[in-house]
Formats: C-alpha cells, structure tokens, sequence
C-alpha cells in the first residue's frame, strides 16, 4: 500500500529494511523506519482516496482462512466497514472451506460480515473437467488417451480441490515421464490427489464433526447417490426432527449438500467414509 502511495503521488521510496524472509508458502516481512511507520487505517484511508480521484478502487483478497488470527480478521473487517462508511471505493474478499466460513460469520469476529454475500463453489460437471484437462493437456504438449482423461475427470467428481489436486499430479507425472501419460502414471496421480485432499481437507472437516454428525455421516455413506431424510431417520432411530438438526450442521460445515427437497448427497466425501466404516 505504501508503494502504491508512492506510485501515485509521487513520493520517492522511503529506505526498507528486511525483518523476515522466506518462500513457498511463507511470508516476506519488510518494516519501515520508525519514523515513517503510519497506522493502517490512516494508510488506507490515503491511497483509497488517491484511487477514487482516478476512478478505480481497491481490493484486498485473504485466501485460507481457516488457519488466520481471528483478531486481526476482525480487525481487516472493521477498517474496511470504516472506509465503506466514508464512501472510499474498496472490496474485500475471504476464501476457505464452507465450514471456516460459517465459523467466521456465526462466531461474531465482525458483524460486518455477516451482511457479506456468501457465494458456495459447488462441484462443476465432470464433462467440463474432462474438457478442461483434455485441452490444458493438448496446449502442452502431454500425451494422454481420452478413457484416461475421462478416468482423472470422474475421479475428481467435480470437487474444485479435487480437480486442482489430479491435475496438478497428472501434470508432474507427465514432466517425469517425457510428457505420456501412461494407465501406470495417471494412477498413480489420481492416488497421490485422492491421499492429499482426504489428509488436508476430509480429515480436517471430520475433525470438526460429533459422534452424532458421524453417525448421520455414515448413515449415508450406504446410498450410491442422495439420500433421503427418511432413510437416515430409519438407519440411525433418530427422531426427525434430530436428524433435521444435525443435517442444517453439516450443511454449514460443507461436508454435504442439499439436493432438491428432502434429499442429501456428499460433498466428496462418499469413498473415505465407505474406506473408514466404524467397527
């Protein structure tokens, strides 16, 4: 922000020196001089106005939430509630998991929030992920049958992490296998994305769920496709209104999703729960 400030204003670059660096994942921390160190909001509110005066905005993006200090979120949200107030042209946007999302909008960190559009990523159709691996792969030159593509395509059932997860393993095996994608390779990468999405995201989210969430979980693993409120009330002996209750949870925590009235169906969580069966 300080160089965008100086970008537009014409102020030359004020010394930096370094406090912290790293990569991959990590953060670059630089800190002015002690003398020209300026509270945010002040920061803020001076390039924001620079920006309305050439007619343009701000946004500031903040990707995974689900590991971020709660407290300097509900500071980020009051600031930007403060610059909306005053009419200055900014937008915020938070990614993360269905369930971190809720968890930041139910738990009070700023009830600014809470008036924030919500927009669920749901699955995309397998076609356009077949069609989406088939002509990334052609673009680059990688070699691979289109029973194969489709096989990676079903595989990831639409999830997005899912599709960044065999796509991202597909492309690795084919730089180790001088761009051919043989059934060995693309089996090895679907295995390798399937591993990595159950360890980061399924196991996460299960973390997180009660025995009875579990149960209700497991109940609807038996169905090859959606299940109905009424089979799980006879599955678990659970009265209605009690599966009800846990069903509105584990809509909010992302870990299934309504399909038409009545009716539930897996947010890619079918096979784990099918593997990992209570005894």
């Amino acid at each position: 922000m300080r160089r965008l400030i100086q970008e537009l204003d014409g102020q030359p670059e004020s010394r930096r020196r370094i406090t912290g660096t790293s990569v991959a994942g990590f953060s670059v921390t630089s800190q002015l001089s002690p003398e020209r160190q300026v509270d945010w909001w002040e920061l803020g509110e001076t390039l924001l106005r620079l920006l309305d005066e050439r007619g343009t905005g701000l946004l500031i993006t903040v990707d995974e939430i689900h590991p971020a200090d709660r407290a300097e979120l509900a500071q980020l949200a009051a600031n930007v509630q403060h610059f909306i107030q005053d009419s200055l042209p900014i937008a915020l946007i938070f990614a993360g998991l269905s369930s971190a999302v809720s968890d930041l909008l139910n738990e009070g960190v700023a009830a600014f929030l809470r008036r924030a559009d919500k927009i669920d990523l749901h699955a995309a159709a397998v076609r356009d992920v077949e069609t989406s691996f088939t002509e990334t792969f052609a673009t680059a030159g990688i070699s691979i049958s289109p029973n194969l593509v489709h096989k990676a395509a079903t595989t990831t059932g639409g999830y997005p992490f899912l599709i960044q997860l065999v796509g991202y393993f597909l492309w690795r095996e084919a730089e180790n296998n001088n761009g051919t994608l043989s059934p060995a390779a693309v089996d090895r990468a679907i295995a390798a994305a399937v591993r990595r999405n159950e360890r980061v995201v399924i196991e996460a989210a299960l973390a997180a769920a009660s025995a009875k969430d579990q149960e209700i979980l497991h109940a609807m693993a038996i169905d090859d496709g959606p299940s109905t409120a009424g089979d799980i009330v006879h599955r678990t002996g659970s009265r209605p209104s009690l599966v009800a209750k846990y069903r509105t949870r584990l809509l909010a925590a992302g870990l299934i999703e309504s399909i038409g009235h009545g009716k539930t169906d897996f947010a890619g969580l079918r096979e784990y729960l099918r593997k990992n069966q209570p005894t």
